[in-house]
């Protein structure tokens, strides 16, 4: 067929004609043909738009993972009850997964959630990161969110997303606390691992402890396990026989830690979860998570289609100072005086303000400068520390 019609109407048609690649000029003569046969040609309006459309947008099923029970009392429990939450707010189907160790066990459990429709899933562990992004890059159309991480690669992927909450924040709160009740300046610390996480909440309450009572010392014990309560016992028990009388921790579990408090007769300050039931006359204060909010916020961009290129297909970290931290201070037990309940909530509106807890001069326990003076230190620099504080013995 000769293209004598453009051809003959004028130089800037042949120009055109001239310039259009390959493809456009096959596409032109097939709508020609098309259209002198007579047969109705169809519009495209909206295709581009379906083409372009996220895997999980108008996602009605949500999986959920977690590494402990559902009953923990502590990290685990909290995804749980956020997942209800959601279930009930969202009028979602929600999967739910729980005791799924840090192995690629996770992957396994990822697909029996897909297999059941999952499009968006919520891997919540520390540990389960690497294989959270290893599925994420073998399923581009599902949707994984993992919880603690942060992705370095780049650039990032259009179907992951890492998230947390500032826990150092609420934790110094909770230092406070224990500052203002100890008698002995001696406070207990049981931790999992040396990551960045546990190393800054550690820092935190020794700081937020010194503000309250300069000599106040935090002694700590590591278990190597985010929920072993043989190891928790015997870490709280070396601890008080250090002399500690307030003991806290970053445990996925809390009750052993707390129940080994009570029967010393020495105080707590919970992590994770509100468990002032567990000991109601020796619970000072604590960091809770309140995880529905973001789940929601998350799910509902995804629905929406808008997920990718969003604040979340990033590592989102919520702050006090923007407002959407998902880990608040819990409530006061009965031993934090009236005056000291003053001090914390103040301090706690200037971290709102933009404050910081690290601001300098802070020194590593082996005398080493942490943080100079005048300098407060940024989100990016406290997530790379690895030194305990001056105060800390551990």
């Amino acid at each position: 067929m000769k293209m004598k019609t453009l051809g003959s109407k004028s130089a800037v048609w042949r120009k055109i004609w001239g310039l259009a690649t390959s493809k456009t000029k096959i596409a032109v003569l097939a709508v020609m043909v098309v259209s002198m046969s007579g047969i109705p040609i169809a519009t495209s309006v909206g295709t581009a738009g379906a083409a372009s459309a996220e895997p999980w947008a108008g996602a009605t099923t949500v999986g959920f993972i977690t590494v402990g029970a559902n009953t923990d009392e502590g990290y685990n429990e909290a995804v749980y009850q956020a997942s209800l939450t959601v279930a009930s707010q969202l009028h979602i189907k929600v999967l739910r997964a729980a005791n799924v160790p840090e192995t690629q066990q996770v992957e396994t459990v990822m697909q029996q959630m897909v297999n059941e429709g999952a499009k968006i899933i919520f891997a919540t562990s520390y540990g389960y990161q690497q294989y959270a992004y290893d599925f994420a890059a073998s399923h581009p159309d599902i949707l994984v969110l993992h919880q603690g991480g942060t992705y370095t690669k780049t650039p990032f992927p259009a179907n992951l997303g890492t998230y947390f909450g500032e826990a150092y924040d609420p934790v110094a709160l909770g230092g406070m606390a224990a500052g203002s009740v100890t008698k002995s300046n001696k406070l207990g610390f049981v931790y999992a691992f040396p990551i960045p996480q546990t190393v800054d909440n550690v820092d935190a309450f020794e700081l937020g402890a010194q503000m309250i009572d300069p000599k106040a010392k935090t002694y700590t014990v590591a278990t190597s396990e985010w929920c072993d309560p043989l190891k928790q016992k015997s870490a709280a028990a070396a601890l008080v026989s250090e002399g500690v009388d307030v003991i806290t921790q970053h445990q996925d579990c809390q009750s052993t830690v707390i129940d080994a408090a009570k029967a010393a007769g020495i105080d707590v300050v919970g992590y994770h979860y509100d468990a002032q039931a567990l000991d109601p006359s020796g619970w000072l204060t604590g960091s809770v998570w309140d995880w529905a909010p973001l789940y929601e916020s998350i799910i509902k961009t995804a629905q929406a289609g808008t997920f990718t290129g969003s604040q979340y297909n990033a590592n989102f970290i919520g702050t006090f100072a923007s407002g959407n931290n998902p880990l608040t201070l819990a409530p006061f037990g009965s031993k934090v005086k009236p005056a000291v309940r003053a001090k914390i909530l103040a301090y706690e509106a200037k971290l709102k303000a933009g404050g910081t807890i690290f601001t300098g001069p802070i020194y590593c326990n082996n005398g080493k400068v942490l943080v100079p003076a005048g300098k407060s230190a940024t989100a990016a620099e406290i997530n790379q520390f690895t030194c305990f504080v001056k105060g800390v013995v551990g």
